[in-house]
């Protein structure tokens, strides 16, 4: 069966969209006393789908966290829409940002749709109860993720990536026009990845802004307009992939020896990483090679 993707709910027309939907401003995040991020700056513009890239431990988690208003940041500001996030009441933010964090835990027990419904949740009041649209959002955001047949099975009984495409479940069930997700594609195989990374591109053709914390480059390359390369809790490079990854960034960010060639699929940059073992294999390979031409000689 296929489902359609509704349009971004009160998503802002073209002509009136601002540029920037999301942004922080000179934030320093930390954990007590140590620093993170400090004096960061990063915009995230709307309508396009933006992944934040880099190594273990750079702080891109912590970046999207603040960006969500989990955490607070001790000096800076995050400005969502024009306003300052932290002075924004919780049910007017859950209404235009939906969170997918990294590790997500559901109460023990809790079935799959219930779950899913609790995407519904800021969109609920004494005026406005549970309705016939609520559950029609709910199965199209199952059905979107292809969990309709756990409905009814606990959260807590399923499989890593089964619980993964859940909560991006959720998340869709929120109905908003801005998304936020850290590692999406956690404990999924390939052409699992690749079916969620397909339906987020999906929702940003649907006028919704995306933005994502991704470990796979190439993935995350195929998959971005809008791509922040961030390195010790900096931003080191922003842009669309094919103006911003280049051999010498993956090294100065990652460390990583690569080359970076044209893909034949996407026509965006392709990194092959370039690993000691390839190495000694093609020097392995040449060495019989060479002593025959010196014999030979």
């Amino acid at each position: 069966m296929t489902v359609g993707i509704p349009e971004a709910p009160g998503a802002p027309e073209a002509s009136d969209a601002p540029e920037v939907r999301l942004a922080a401003r000179g934030i320093t995040v930390g954990y007590g006393s140590r620093t993170v991020i400090d004096g960061l700056d990063v915009a995230v513009p709307p309508g396009l789908v933006t992944t934040i890239i880099g190594p273990n431990g750079c702080g891109k988690s912590t970046l999207l966290g603040t960006l969500a208003r989990l955490l607070r940041p001790a000096r800076g500001s995050v400005v969502l829409d024009g306003e300052d996030i932290a002075k924004a009441r919780t049910r007017d933010v859950a209404k235009k940002l939906g969170l997918l964090p990294q590790a997500p835990v559901a109460p023990e027990g809790l079935t799959v749709s219930d779950l899913v419904a609790r995407g519904r949740h800021p969109h609920q009041s004494w005026l406005r109860q549970w309705s016939s649209d609520d559950a029609d959002v709910v199965a199209r955001a199952l059905a979107l993720t292809g969990v309709s047949d756990l409905a009814d099975r606990p959260v807590d009984a399923l499989s890593g990536g089964q619980r993964q495409r859940v909560w991006i479940s959720m998340a869709l069930a929120q109905g908003t026009d801005l998304l936020l997700l850290d590692e999406p594609t956690t404990y999924l195989d390939l052409a699992h990845a690749i079916d969620v990374l397909d339906l987020v591109d999906d929702l940003h053709e649907a006028g919704r802004t995306v933005v994502m914390v991704l470990h796979d480059l190439n993935l995350a390359i195929r998959y971005s307009d809008n791509l922040v390369v961030m390195k010790a809790g900096a931003i080191l490079a922003q842009g669309h992939p094919r103006d911003v990854v280049t051999a010498e960034l993956l090294h100065e960010a990652f460390g990583l020896r690569a080359r970076v060639i044209d893909d034949p699929v996407g026509h965006r940059p392709l990194i092959v990483p370039i690993g000691r073992a390839h190495v000694r294999a093609d020097a392995g390979a040449r060495a019989p090679v060479e002593g025959a031409v010196r014999a030979q000689d």
